[in-house]
């Protein structure tokens, strides 16, 4: 049994080779892609109308040249002619079901490795380490994380970088605090959350103008940046419990990083840096400040202040260096709010000049969470909700749905599904989005059994686990000896048509850093399953080589619905 092949791409690949004399084999071959409407086909190929116009041509008739010309077998036959120049494309239903039946045997999920595998940075999460996180986090760790798992099984070599702020300014507050108002029995007791209230204790006190209070800790920054022996000591002790509360989190969402170097292990490469850029002619001095003017933006890219200190732009430019020095990466990709879009135009411009032009940077930007009066969601007392009890919320909601629809469940059950529905529910509500759009925070929305959610897509699976469990079969066995697939009735071609597609749907949603492609890959699988299941009996089917084959489809469907959410970092469960 051989690997399945990504069909779009074997597609793109035929029409690309026979694209008319004048016409753009790129733009040509992207113009294929999979219908909406099966009455359209499987693929439909557009290209026909476009180059037609360019050169003055009958689009049919320029349609129909490529029709004759163009090879898919053993994939499909000749395409057909639709419209004013549209070419439908219907796979073969013989060799659609020797594919499934290869998937089910051997190859699943049928993703052929890249003949040269990218190395890929992925700068996401980048929490400030003394503090809590706050609901402000999710969108960059569960986006970061999907498409780490994404490029991860698309076969490229991905690092996870978790980018610390464990160096700035807030040190330097809670430094302040520290000397000023601790109150060592509550760090004792929880020191991440004294910590916490000693930073938000100087905060106020700067925001209501007390600049003693202002100076004072950034004295205490540039002391601690200095190496002055008292605040160091005090930075190792705050530290471990900084990054043990970060990883409870972590561990949580079920989130990982390969490294996560902070502020401080650049801190002594920042001096030079700025020599580097100042020696190639790129930076010069403006105000007593060392500076880069680019055209990405009016304002300079500062890289020194005036007074000497270094900011983020120096550090981003050392972190640059220091990843391309040690993983040579093709690609690196920054997810981080879109408010921070002028600072990664101005730096990537920087880094180009600077000599880092072969690699690729991207900002992967995102919006903003909004309550329901669509302003950022806010506590009632206008901060910034918090991470962990915002989890903590999401398993108490879901417990309820769990309790209304599972009340055979012992409670040891339901608290599982509980957390695993409550955080597949946070995580799908962000990364269903566009990432680009802002989304307004729903329970209702999120935790609902049907419509676009984690909780609908949890269900399909359990309903196919509970079919598997009813007839007492194990599904390994289908695997070890698959059946002759049948797909001549509507619903069991459409749902396999869509097993077929999961290669090219990850290949997309990695080419836009779009994980939200993906959900919409699986919501639609998830409602093509349900057509199936009213529509084709399964354990009741007219023959027993027709049950076999609707249960070959039902485990494909169920692996490819656990596979697709684990790579959006959500987990499935057999019963709900």
């Amino acid at each position: 049994m051989g690997l399945a092949v990504n069909v779009l791409e074997r597609l793109r690949t035929a029409f690309g080779a026979v694209t008319p004399e004048g016409g753009d084999a790129d733009a040509f071959k992207s113009a294929v892609r999979a219908t909406n409407d099966p009455k359209f086909g499987d693929y439909q190929a557009n290209g026909c109308m476009a180059l037609a116009k360019s050169l003055k041509i009958n689009p049919r008739v320029l349609a129909s040249q490529v029709a004759d010309a163009v090879d898919l077998e053993p994939l499909a036959g000749p395409p057909e002619i639709a419209g004013p120049g549209f070419l439908n494309v219907r796979l073969h239903d013989a060799w659609m079901a020797r594919s499934l039946a290869d998937l089910l045997g051997a190859s699943f999920p049928g993703i052929v490795p890249p003949a040269q595998p990218r190395t890929v940075v992925i700068d996401f999460s980048s929490p400030n380490v003394a503090k809590p996180m706050h609901v402000g986090h999710i969108r960059s760790t569960v986006i970061g994380n999907s498409l780490a798992r994404i490029f991860k099984a698309l076969g490229h070599h991905v690092i996870r970088d978790n980018h610390l702020g464990d160096w700035g300014s807030q040190f330097g507050m809670i430094l302040w605090g520290w000397k000023n108002a601790r109150d060592e029995a509550a760090f004792a007791a929880d020191p991440v959350a004294e910590l916490a209230r000693l930073y938000r204790l100087a905060q106020d006190r700067i925001k209501t103008g007390d600049q003693s209070v202002e100076v004072a800790a950034r004295v205490e920054t540039a002391k601690l940046h200095a190496g002055d022996a008292e605040n160091r000591a005090l930075w190792n002790q705050f530290m471990p419990h900084c990054l043990q509360a970060l990883r409870k989190i972590y561990d949580r969402l079920g989130v990982r990083f390969d490294v996560e170097l902070g502020e401080s292990f650049y801190d002594p490469m920042l001096a030079s840096v700025v020599e580097d850029v100042s020696a190639r002619g790129i930076a010069e001095e403006s105000e007593g400040a060392i500076v880069v003017f680019t055209a990405e933006t009016s304002a300079p890219f500062i890289i020194r202040k005036r007074d000497g200190a270094f900011n983020y732009g120096t550090t981003d430019l050392a972190t640059i260096k220091y990843r391309a020095a040690t993983w040579n990466p093709q690609q690196i990709l920054y997810v981080v709010d879109h408010r921070q879009g002028d600072h990664f135009r101005q730096l990537f411009a920087v880094a180009r000049r600077w000599g880092y032009d072969q690699v690729d940077l991207e900002h992967v930007a995102f919006g903003t969470i909004l309550g329901a009066d669509r302003r950022p969601f806010k506590t009632r007392e206008g901060d910034a909700v918090g991470l962990e009890s915002l989890l903590d919320e999401a398993v108490s909601e879901a417990r309820k749905v769990v309790d209304a629809n599972s009340p055979d469940l012992d409670q040891e059950a339901r608290a599982r599904v509980a957390e695993v529905v409550g955080l597949g529910a946070i995580k799908y509500a962000d990364l269903s989005q566009n990432r680009l759009s802002d989304y307004v925070f729903d329970w209702q929305k999120m935790l609902a059994m049907n419509g676009n959610t984690a909780t609908y897509l949890q269900y399909a699976y359990a309903r196919i686990q509970s079919i598997f469990s009813k007839g007492e079969i194990d599904p390994r066995t289908l695997r070890k000896q698959p059946p002759e697939l049948v797909l001549n009735h509507p619903a069991e071609r459409g749902l396999g048509v869509r097993i077929l597609r999961l290669p090219e749907v990850l290949e997309l949603a990695a080419a836009e850093l779009k994980p939200n492609i993906l959900t919409d890959y699986l919501f639609d699988l998830a409602n093509a399953f349900s057509t199936f299941f009213e529509e084709c009996p399964v354990l009741k089917a007219e023959s027993t080589s027709r049950r076999d084959s609707r249960l070959a489809i039902c485990d494909l469907t169920a692996q490819t619905l656990k596979f697709g959410l684990e790579l959006l970092g959500i987990e499935v469960i057999d019963r709900m």
